[in-house]
């Protein structure tokens, strides 16, 4: 988008004719969100629009060790049998499969993810509802995934799903590309705890916490997510928050 054009989204204003422009100005530069009918669609639509026009490329700010805080585990851990039954065996057959719209379908062990090249990050999981904190994270990027499975040239998002029902979210490709999105399996210098996320959770510090999904077990590339949940991008929108999440 030329500057021109991100110009225009910043002097429009909220008047109708405004909100027209800036809602044309989203089409043109295909930031239109999933949940853009949602209740709070039009504000969606232009925080996401005006985020990816002007940080598409920013970085989520990096702490020194002295930064990291004392963490806080919001929510409990699955107490399903097939998760108990994993953690009872040191997760030693948790699989993270990858599908959709890839080129070379994958499931991945542990071990394998384990073996790929891997990146440490101290950041802030910013939470809305107040568990925020600094932590030293460890994981696969994101990346380096969607290189191995090959992505098709028609995927737009990357779909992400917890062992937890109904637990899920979804990127589009700038965040997915991003060289802060991991697969975290370690934090604070030891493998992911569980009441954090582990086996494997994943890790996206430009965005609010909820979009940092834990106990993740699938991935899916996706042209579009309306066949996903209720067609909102993810599980956030239907309890009334945005599936943008941009910090």
């Amino acid at each position: 988008m030329n500057d021109v054009t991100r110009r225009r989204l910043l002097t429009t204003g909220l008047g109708a004719a405004g909100v027209a422009g800036a809602a044309a100005i989203a089409g043109q530069a295909g930031t239109i969100p999933p949940d853009a009918g949602a209740a709070y669609g039009l504000g969606a639509t232009l925080t996401y629009t005006a985020h990816r026009l002007l940080t598409r490329n920013s970085m989520a700010r990096e702490f020194p060790r002295e930064g990291v805080s004392t963490p806080f585990a919001n929510g409990r851990p699955p107490k399903d049998e097939a998760f108990l039954k994993h953690q009872a065996a040191d997760f030693a057959d948790w699989r993270v499969t990858v599908d959709g719209l890839v080129e070379r379908p994958m499931s991945l062990s542990l071990a394998d993810l384990r073996g790929y090249p891997s990146r440490s990050q101290i950041t802030q999981l910013a939470c809305e509802e107040g568990w925020s904190y600094i932590a030293e994270w460890k994981g696969v990027p994101l990346s380096h995934v969607l290189n191995l499975v090959g992505l098709r040239p028609e995927a737009r998002y990357v779909a992400y799903f917890s062992s937890s029902p109904g637990w899920w979210d979804s990127l589009d490709l700038a965040d997915a590309w991003h060289p802060q999105t991991l697969l975290a399996l370690g934090m604070n210098g030891g493998e992911l705890p569980v009441p954090f996320g582990g086996p494997v959770r994943m890790r996206v510090p430009r965005q609010l916490g909820y979009k940092s999904v834990k106990y993740v077990n699938r991935l899916v590339a996706a042209a579009d997510l309306k066949s996903f949940g209720k067609g909102l991008g993810s599980g956030a929108p239907e309890a009334g928050y945005s599936w943008y999440a941009g910090i």
